[in-house]
This record gives C-alpha cells, sequence and structure tokens, in this order.
C-alpha cells in the first residue's frame, strides 16, 4: 500500500533522543576536539569556536552546533559508471556496501591468508558487479604489489576498471587523491563531466576517537567538500578502549564526534550531503580484543541510527561483520543478528559484505555468502506490500478446498518476486543433497565465486578508454579481473 509510513525499531524515547543531543553538545563546548589539521582549526575559528592555539583544542559552543546542522542535508547519492546503479539514500535503502580495506586475502585456490594484490580486487569488482545484492563497491582490500606512488591507483583502477557500480575508498595522502580524481574524469570523458557526474564516492575516518581530528584525512575531506564532490566520514569509538565502557556512554561520544565532522563540512560549503556512518564497537576486555562482529555493535548502530532520524541525514556504518576466522555458525550469526536489528532501526546503509577476522581479510565465499543476507534484507525491507490484489481472494475462491495453486497462473505470475531464491542455501531433501557430496555453504559459494569469475565480465573498459588511463599514468597494474582455467 503506497503512502505507508515506515515504522523503526528504536532503542530511545524521545527524551533520551534529546538527552543524548544535549550530552554531545557538552562535550563539544567543554571538552572538545583536538583538531591536528591547521586548516579546520582555521575554519572552526572562523565561525565562531573556540581554538586554543598551543594546544590545539577546538571548543564548539552549541549555539555553533545548532546553527551549522541546519544546514544538513537529508539525501545521499552514490554514482556508477552506469547511472542505472546509482542509488540515493534513504530512498534506495538499504544499500549494500561491501566491507573494506582489508590487508589480507582468503586465497581461493589455497585457502590460505595471504597479502591482498590489485589482481585480487579487479576479481572482487567484477564478482560484486555481478552479485546483485550488492550496490556499492567499497575496495575490499589493500593492494599489496602497489609501485611506489600508485597506491590509490592500484586500487581504483582495477575496481572502476571491472565494476559498473558505484566504487567507494580514500586516498594516501593528496597527491595520490588528486591522481585519483584525474582518473575519475578520463573514464568520465573530461573534467566537466566528471564535475556534474562524479563517479568515484570518497570516504575516510578523519576523526580519531577519543574526539582528536587528524591531518591527512580531513584535509581530503576539506577539499573534497569546496569541490562540491562526494564524500563521507566514519566514527569509529570503542567502548572500554577509546569510548566510555557503557553504551550510553559510547553513544554520546560517537555521536559528538559526528557533530563536529557534519558542522565542519557545513562551514566549508554549506548543504554538503554526508552520511551519518559509524562503527561504534565495545571492546572484549578480557583480553582488549576489537569486536565488530558483537551484538553490541549491532545495538549501536541501531541507536546512531535513531540519532540519525533526529538530526535528518542518512545513517550508516559497519555493520554485519564478523570476528570468525572462517564461514562458520559464528560469521553468520553475528553478520546475521546484527544486519537485521540495523535494517528494521532504519539504518539505510550497511557496510557488511566480504570480510573475516575483524576486518582483516577478504573471502570470496563470505562476500557471496554476504550477497544472500542482503538479498534477505532488501525482502524483509519490502515487507508484505499489502493490498487487495496481493490478498488474491479471488485465486483462493478459484482454487477452493482442497485446491492446488501450483499450477495456476497468479503463483507463475508472482513466484520470482515472492521469495528470494538462494543460490547458496540447501534446500532439497538430505538424499540429494547426499548425492552431490555434502557441499557446505563454503563450497556452494565458492562454487557460485567461480562461475561468475570464469565468464567475460561485461564491466571491463574499452580497449581506447584503457590506453588512454594507461598513457597518463605510467607503471600501472594490470588491473585484470577473472578466473579463467
Amino acid at each position: 500500500m503506497q503512502g505507508r509510513v515506515e515504522q523503526f525499531a528504536e532503542y530511545l524515547a524521545p527524551q533520551e533522543v534529546e538527552r543524548l543531543h544535549e550530552a554531545s553538545l557538552e562535550i563539544l563546548e567543554n571538552v572538545g576536539m583536538l583538531v591536528r589539521n591547521e586548516r579546520a582549526r582555521a575554519v572552526y575559528a572562523g565561525h565562531g569556536c573556540k581554538v586554543d592555539s598551543e594546544t590545539s583544542i577546538v571548543k564548539i559552543p552549541c549555539s555553533v552546533i545548532e546553527e551549522y546542522r541546519k544546514a544538513f542535508v537529508p539525501n545521499f547519492t552514490f554514482r556508477g559508471r552506469d547511472p542505472k546503479f546509482d542509488r540515493t539514500i534513504p530512498p534506495d535503502r538499504p544499500v549494500v556496501v561491501t566491507g573494506s580495506s582489508a590487508p589480507d586475502i582468503i586465497d581461493p585456490r589455497t585457502g590460505k591468508v595471504r597479502r591482498a594484490t590489485s589482481s585480487d580486487i579487479a576479481d572482487i569488482a567484477f564478482l560484486i558487479n555481478e552479485l546483485p545484492g550488492y550496490d556499492v563497491f567499497s575496495i575490499s582490500t589493500l593492494a599489496g604489489d602497489a609501485p611506489d606512488g600508485r597506491f590509490s591507483l592500484s586500487r581504483f583502477y582495477p575496481a572502476l576498471k571491472n565494476c559498473l557500480k558505484p566504487v567507494r575508498s580514500n586516498t594516501r595522502g593528496m597527491n595520490e587523491l588528486h591522481d585519483v580524481l584525474e582518473l575519475g574524469a578520463i573514464i568520465a570523458g573530461s573534467e566537466e563531466n566528471y564535475r556534474k557526474r562524479p563517479l568515484i564516492t570518497h570516504h575516510y575516518c578523519p576523526v580519531i576517537s577519543p574526539l582528536t581530528m587528524d591531518v591527512e584525512s580531513t584535509e581530503a575531506l576539506i577539499y573534497l567538500a569546496e569541490k562540491k564532490l562526494p564524500v563521507f566520514g566514519t566514527i569509529v569509538p570503542s567502548g572500554g578502549i577509546t569510548a566510555p565502557m557503557t553504551l550510553t556512554g559510547t553513544l554520546a561520544l560517537g555521536n559528538a564526534e559526528f557533530l563536529a565532522l557534519g558542522v565542519l563540512m557545513q562551514m566549508v560549503r554549506p548543504g554538503t550531503p554526508l552520511i551519518y556512518s559509524i562503527l561504534s564497537t565495545v571492546a572484549d576486555m578480557r583480553t582488549g580484543s576489537y569486536t565488530p562482529g558483537a551484538i553490541e555493535t549491532g545495538i549501536l548502530q541501531m541507536a546512531h541510527s535513531q540519532m540519525a532520524r533526529f538530526y535528518q541525514v542518512p545513517s550508516g556504518g559497519y555493520i554485519g561483520l564478523t570476528n570468525a576466522h572462517v564461514n562458520d555458525a559464528q560469521s553468520g550469526y553475528e553478520t546475521g543478528m546484527s544486519v537485521t536489528g540495523a535494517l528494521l532501526s532504519g539504518t539505510d546503509m550497511l557496510n557488511m559484505g566480504g570480510l573475516l577476522s575483524s576486518l582483516m581479510a577478504f573471502d570470496f565465499a563470505k562476500c557471496v555468502i554476504d550477497n544472500e543476507i542482503a538479498l534477505m534484507l532488501k525482502r524483509i525491507k519490502r515487507g508484505l506490500e499489502f493490498s487487495d490484489e496481493n490478498l488474491a481472494l479471488g485465486v483462493i475462491a478459484e482454487a477452493g478446498p482442497g485446491g492446488s495453486y501450483m499450477e495456476n497462473m497468479h503463483t507463475i505470475t508472482h513466484m520470482r518476486r515472492a521469495a528470494v531464491s538462494p543460490n547458496v542455501a540447501v534446500r532439497e531433501m538430505r538424499e540429494i543433497w547426499e548425492e552431490k557430496g555434502r557441499p557446505d555453504a563454503q563450497a556452494c559459494a565458492m562454487n557460485q565465486a567461480g562461475k561468475i569469475l570464469g565468464a567475460d565480465n561485461p564491466a571491463v573498459f574499452s580497449a581506447d578508454l584503457d590506453r588512454k588511463i594507461r598513457a597518463r599514468f605510467t607503471e600501472l597494474v594490470a588491473g585484470d579481473a577473472g578466473w579463467k582455467e
């Protein structure tokens, strides 16, 4: 039924939302932010903030926060090489994004962990292009084979070469950022075309909890905001280590950090789109271990998403991650529980695909499994689609008591859309499964990955475009994808 107001699961009462907002204002006005970037300090100072030149502490008055959050905008758009893959949140929620920047990969042939290379990025980009659950390719790994001065290009080039969907990642330093923007302009056909339709989304973590803003990431974020190019930051407090041990304390600190970053972007250019993006966690204090797979990460995401609605901005973050090192039950329940909670709470963007070992290793099978979880999440979002037509009273009357719906045209018409048809999950009888060799989820997922990566790649650059790129950038990695025998 069109026009229905979407309802969300909420942890916080309205007065608690207000109190958390007030607490964050208190933190920023009384404790402040350690801002290491000189330009950022100057921006804050020029817009009514108190800057201590000796300590680099910036204290942001409540009135300044309230003034500049009026410039927050409610939507953020990811653009791809092919406009049919453009996605805007919140309207297109849930937008499912791969996890990003893992240093390692589970080798698809040996099953052993090794350093990831640019060739792996090319293969993952091709896979993401073909898996329908994913909307955005956030470059999943680093590139251990990158030539000197070509680290960022060695990630963006194979990603863009093999994926028509939006591509998102970060860069090392301003020189490499300029190279990536030039790469985007070549792909778009000109700088003017790129400015009109930027096909790369930039992402940084400029805030280092607790309450510290770094130099290089902050510089890149300011530059991109000035140029009206898509960029956003993620806030990453960890309860017990870089934030209070209580969930509400971590929430208040993370919310303050989001506000500090968000108003900086509006001070640079009012109306700059942003995402309330977080990876708030609570450490396992028995060992000090980082725990992105903990259920508390899901709880915090749900609460942060409620705060995002209070500020009327899109929400999202790294959610649906796991501490597991293999695709086992732990991997499944850590991913599944947190993303389901996040979806029901109104989270718009989910960075959830393909990573094991606390974001340290990419696994092709995990990526395929997470694609099925993504399709299930999108089915939950669609819901019952209540209407007189879907009640099917005429069909029920036609079949009558004791009748069958198997051969009814209504069934044939709706069967592909009504239910998710998984490729990894086993649904046949046990005897058939045993005859097939008792394949588990890992085996089924790797088989699907192999089928995709053994086929022709519809996203690859044309030969002419590839020549232009390689003529401009010397010592560029090959960027070729596929598991050809």
